[in-house]
């Protein structure tokens, strides 16, 4: 029952949960975009996994039960490596899973770097990515005043506040991978990206 009631309280308090910082929201029991993003990635997560774009604390990896490195362009505490996402330090075919969760749209070269990910997967690999729709993005971007990203980490040419399905599908495309599957979360307005080499 106190399940129940949990789904229901985070359903209905979804503005509130698209604004308010991760802290307050876990003082209110409630889960933040963060939390949703890992829980709708975790479950098709498997084998050595290398989160791009890791983030402030490096979450995902530190949730996931199995092997994982998270990387990050800024030295956000917690993440293991701060490197070049578009050269990243690893041997071809090390990985079986790559994540980027809610990062491509902060990512300028977005095709390169999802080449560079499909290099560092093994051939049967996936990539997952999480996005927010482009008008959601742009007022959650506003909104957010609390988030570290927007205060220390100006956005640079190239990134948006969110991706549109076209423009997240395309820029897979160009980099050599075919969506396999698009699963929606947070009331269908963010969405789960899986795909593979073509």
């Amino acid at each position: 029952m106190r399940e129940s009631f949990k789904e229901v309280a985070n359903a209905a308090l979804l503005p509130l949960r698209l604004v308010a910082s991760d802290p307050i929201l876990s003082r209110l029991g409630l889960r933040s975009m963060r939390d949703e993003r890992i829980r709708a990635a975790l479950p098709h997560c498997r084998g050595r996994v290398l989160d791009v774009g890791c983030g402030e604390g490096n979450r995902l990896v530190r949730s996931y039960q199995g092997p994982g490195v998270g990387v990050d362009v800024h030295p956000w505490p917690g993440a293991d490596i701060i490197c070049d996402t578009e050269r990243l330090p690893f041997a071809s075919g090390s990985f079986d899973t790559v994540t980027i969760l809610a990062a491509l749209n902060h990512i300028p070269h977005r095709v390169e770097v999802m080449r560079e990910c499909g290099r560092v997967l093994t051939p049967s690999g996936a990539l997952l990515v999480t996005m927010i729709g482009l008008f959601l993005g742009k007022v959650r971007h506003r909104l957010a005043w609390w988030d570290r990203d927007q205060r220390e980490r100006r956005h640079a040419a190239g990134e948006v506040a969110g991706m549109s399905e076209r423009d997240v599908v395309e820029a897979m495309g160009k980099a050599g991978f075919r969506v396999r599957r698009r699963l929606r979360f947070v009331c269908g307005l963010n969405s789960l990206y899986i795909a593979g080499a073509r």
